[in-house]
């Protein structure tokens, strides 16, 4: 008896002390917030659009400073030829180039990098729909076993007010020690079974607490998600076909910048300053130069043909897996809807059948303080109401569940 008031009073600390109530909503927001992979996305975000910058500033004409200054001494005759070295060499220039790109060549170039920031960005929205699963997926199993650790307490409050009249009743020889006794072990298995869950409800807590994020060994209750189905659209409407349409604009940005690559590269160059041999009036050998220069591809071994077909094959295989996948997608649908339609028939029998079996308990209730009724069945009507509500409890987690997935799949 006093192990039960323990329990008991326990349980109503535990959830008084959790009177603050977190949603799913809040954890979510901070797994959102702390994961390292989005993070990363961002920043490739950002490096793109400094790549971008890079490139056109790359198209700027570029300006160097050059240095090459050589001495090459001939001593009693010996010493590198004359003719070659002209004995030493002075070069202080200033360098200025520019590629001449036309727009189509810049555009393709750009375009590489928007291709990029869209799959980046198509990356953030799976990565946060993934992380959105998880943290649903875990706070629904959190929520589950609150919810029975909560039924659980009142068990145990009821098992306590009964206790005490039937120790009574048994010590007025209304019932036998025997089945007092039958009695008394449900009780104890009831507070083992809580104990056991809050256990578990803690630990699984702690993990939702990880997935987050957040360093936080405090214990909140949990708001019921009370999720509904979302309106599923069309394949080609999901995050996840826009991957697929990504790869396709970035196919066919390959084999634009193939087709640049095969197109005459010309080059601006020209250059100022002092550049002498000191052999004969060193000091007028300042003076400019300037020049072109054009690279015309001919014959490269059929190496743009080969790029064709590997990119042709890469399309082949974009397509089997678009194909592969839409179905795949499809067929998770149809199976959900078909689960989340049988557990939700489910749940209206049991609840059906826990709606007789707590009329039962109340009368029974009666009837056991008056010893009109035999305690054995009184403890086995409370054994079907503990597990009917047990088993609604669990179909109503896995019905979350099945909507959480269909969620996932129809963005």
């Amino acid at each position: 008896m006093k192990r039960l008031i323990i329990i008991v009073f326990s349980g109503c600390i535990y959830y008084h002390a959790a009177g603050q109530k977190n949603n799913l909503d809040y954890f979510i927001d901070r797994a959102i917030a702390n994961s390292p992979l989005l993070k990363d996305y961002q920043s490739q975000l950002f490096s793109f659009t400094l790549d971008s910058q890079i490139i056109r500033a790359g198209l700027r004409p570029q300006v160097n400073g050059i240095s090459n200054n050589m001495y090459a001494p001939v001593i009693g005759g010996w010493g590198y030829d004359n003719a070659i070295t002209n004995g030493a060499q002075l070069m202080e220039l200033v360098s200025v180039s520019k590629s001449l790109v036309n727009n189509k060549s810049l555009n393709s170039q750009i375009a590489s990098l928007q291709i990029q920031s869209q799959a980046a960005n198509n990356n953030i929205k799976i990565s946060r729909q993934d992380i959105k699963k998880a943290i649903t997926d875990q706070y629904i199993v959190v929520f589950g076993e609150q919810l029975q650790l909560d039924f659980n307490n009142r068990v145990n409050t009821m098992l306590l007010k009964e206790d005490s009249i039937l120790k009574k009743l048994t010590q007025d020889n209304v019932y036998k020690q025997s089945d007092y006794l039958s009695f008394v072990i449900t009780r104890e298995q009831q507070l083992l079974n809580t104990s056991q869950l809050r256990i578990q409800y803690n630990s699984d807590y702690s993990a939702l607490n990880y997935l987050a994020g957040t360093i936080d060994t405090s214990i909140t209750l949990l708001t019921d998600p009370q999720l509904s189905s979302a309106s599923i659209g069309d394949f080609t409407g999901s995050i996840f076909y826009n991957q697929f349409a990504i790869d396709s604009l970035k196919l066919t940005n390959d084999r634009a910048l193939v087709d640049i690559n095969y197109r005459p590269k010309i080059n601006l160059f020209a250059d100022a300053g002092f550049n002498s041999s000191l052999s004969y009036k060193g000091y007028k050998n300042f003076g400019t130069s300037a020049g072109v220069s054009v690279t015309i591809p001919i014959y490269d071994g059929k190496q743009k043909k080969l790029q064709y077909s590997k990119i042709d094959i890469q399309e082949k295989n974009r397509e089997v897996k678009k194909d592969f996948f839409g179905r795949l997608r499809d067929q998770q649908i149809l199976q959900l809807a078909q689960q989340l339609n049988s557990t939700e028939q489910m749940i209206h029998q049991i609840n059906k059948q826990i709606s007789y079996t707590e009329t039962l308990i109340t009368v029974n209730e009666k009837l056991l303080a008056t010893g009109d009724i035999r305690l054995t069945d009184f403890i086995l009507s409370l054994n079907n109401y503990i597990n009917a509500k047990n088993m609604v409890t669990q179909n109503y987690i896995i019905r979350l569940k099945i909507i959480n997935q269909l969620n996932y799949w129809g963005k």
